[in-house]
């Protein structure tokens, strides 16, 4: 599945602007998950962001508020199920009730800055599978959280955990309009300080 142009642009315009603020302590990954795509696709891009390269494509699943097949409805609110946009860090892994999960702090005031709150955090679901979708042409949906599916799982976290930068997107007019690190890295980019470069 082709990851969105404009997920890509945006994601590396961020994760540039963030790195350039100190922000991001682990720089080598930069994860993104592309809800322009439909759940029945894979839409999980794990980039090497130093050797320009795809590491790792995975199935995600968004909140069951967001939307059936495609996350369609946002929200940072807590107890909305629904999925938040845009930029976060992985944080911290500990042992919940989906077993080893991942904490993820966002970035954004007003857009996921509640993640913590709400326990957003990066697990593993048996709805997130191929069967899954065989059976209910989608993935099943989880209270917000970016699930993905059980193989692969422990070895995803430990490989973003502590510091990388994930980035949820979808074409939504409103994050696009109203997030302040949007328009941040926009202006960064048109200064002229930076170049987007295709990963390949």
């Amino acid at each position: 599945t082709p990851i969105h142009e404009e997920a890509l642009q945006m994601a590396l315009r961020g994760y540039q602007l963030l790195m350039l603020q100190g922000q991001i302590s682990d720089s080598s990954r930069l994860i993104i998950a592309d809800f322009s795509l439909g759940s029945h696709q894979e839409r999980l891009f794990i980039i090497n962001v130093q050797e320009r390269v795809l590491e790792y494509i995975s199935l995600v699943s968004h909140g069951k508020n967001t939307g059936f097949l495609k996350a369609e409805s946002f929200s940072n609110e807590v107890s909305s199920y629904k999925s938040s946009l845009g930029f976060y860090l992985t944080a911290e892994n500990y042992y919940g009730k989906h077993g080893l999960s991942l904490r993820l702090d966002g970035l954004e005031k007003g857009f996921n800055d509640k993640a913590r709150e709400r326990a957003i955090v990066i697990h593993s679901a048996d709805y997130v599978s191929c069967s899954f979708i065989e059976k209910h042409g989608r993935l099943g949906r989880s209270h917000g959280c970016p699930a993905l599916p059980v193989e692969n799982y422990k070895e995803v976290i430990s490989r973003i955990k502590e510091g990388s930068l994930l980035f949820i997107y979808a074409p939504d007019e409103e994050y696009k309009s109203k997030s302040a690190l949007i328009h941040q890295s926009n202006t960064f980019a048109m200064r002229g300080s930076t170049e987007v470069v295709p990963v390949n």
